[in-house]
């Protein structure tokens, strides 16, 4: 079978290794004969699933001690409820930097249990850059942004400067660079990026958040519920932690966030630098604020769509085609994607110019 270049802004690649792994615990996990889908959340063998992935957070990302980490389930758009739920305080009032279909939606959730601030937002060019030099009110309970962009291929480079307590949804870029744990208040991220499959969210949250709301909180929708049962107050989505455990073991294996960055960075500058080279593309996202997960970009000439997608077609390059909010193509290159198909896709970008300029 000819190797599948994939693309795909999500549910996305993992690494070979961690497919064949979890594809093997399906029929026998740990040699018990059963399926570790068909096993008790309670036994020893998969709470012993749960406690290395949550310490593997804790190891890869160094997360301080005064933190807690929960796997949850219900995707990062509860995870805009839940919260703006337990970050309500005295103001009833949470800040939002709009940068995004998806920080857009937190922003309305919020209004649900208080009041709901756009504080900046790129929405006026059609979310293609990160909005600066914006002034942050203090009568807010938190500032809630988006780490980065799926859709529009922006990524923030550097924090928001603010004194209130930080939200930040990581749904895309969590594992894919360093960061300092400490800054933030309460991260979030849906695993099927760079962690693992559709099902599960990472919950990092400051312990002194938990229980401090100023609204009532539904029990399901309280991280102090979760944090008080260790992620499993109800049954958790077994399959998608155990590999997401997969995955986090693979990365420290392979380095860690040191070695992955770089990496990281390798890929987006390869595809970058042929765009800004290449006469028959053009980058969609503010040069500045372009994502290392997402790139975004479009033809000039429409009328060679059909030979593009073609050529894409041949190369065995799958899921480029960008989301209809922006059109042209999106490369999603999360942590598993190899060097490798980002040279296939530079290299069929050069042979689509020499052919058709």
């Amino acid at each position: 079978m000819n190797k599948v270049h994939n693309y795909s802004a999500g549910p996305c690649i993992l690494p070979e290794e961690v497919f064949q792994e979890a594809a093997n615990s399906v029929l026998n996990f740990n040699n018990k004969n059963l399926s570790l889908i068909e096993m008790s959340h309670r036994s020893v063998d998969f709470v012993e699933v749960m406690d290395e992935a949550r310490e593997l957070v804790k190891e890869i990302l160094n997360v301080p001690e005064n933190y807690e980490v929960l796997f949850l389930q219900g995707g990062a758009s509860l995870g805009f409820l839940m919260t703006a739920y337990n970050m309500m305080r005295k103001n009833k009032n949470g800040g939002y930097i709009v940068t995004g279909a998806w920080a857009k939606k937190a922003a309305k959730e919020a209004a649900f249990m208080g009041k709901s601030s756009i504080i900046a937002s790129s929405e006026d060019k059609n979310f293609n850059y990160i909005p600066k030099n914006y002034e942050i009110s203090n009568n807010l309970d938190y500032l809630h942004f988006t780490s980065n962009n799926t859709i529009f291929g922006t990524q923030f480079k550097e924090l928001p400067k603010t004194d209130l307590p930080l939200v930040c949804d990581m749904s895309s870029d969590i594992f894919s660079k360093k960061i300092d744990v400490a800054k933030y208040d309460l991260i979030y991220a849906g695993a099927q990026k760079n962690m693992g499959p559709a099902g599960t969210t990472l919950y990092i949250v400051k312990k002194d958040v938990l229980g401090a709301s100023s609204v009532p909180i539904p029990t399901m929708l309280d991280l102090k519920t979760h944090s008080a049962k260790d992620s499993m107050f109800n049954t958790p989505p077994v399959f998608a932690v155990y590999t997401s455990m997969l995955t986090l073991r693979w990365l420290k294996k392979n380095g860690g966030i040191k070695h992955i960055e770089a990496l990281n960075n390798e890929k987006a500058a390869l595809i970058y630098n042929e765009i800004d080279r290449n006469s028959l593309f053009q980058g969609t996202a503010n040069i500045v604020d372009r994502s290392n997960m997402n790139s975004t970009f479009a033809l000039n000439n429409e009328n060679l769509k059909s030979e593009f997608d073609s050529a894409l077609v041949s190369a065995n390059i799958s899921g480029l085609k960008g989301h209809r909010s922006v059109g042209g193509y999106r490369a999603s290159m999360y942590n598993a994607l190899p060097v490798e198909s980002v040279k296939v896709l530079v290299e069929l970008m050069k042979e689509f110019e020499n052919k058709f300029a």
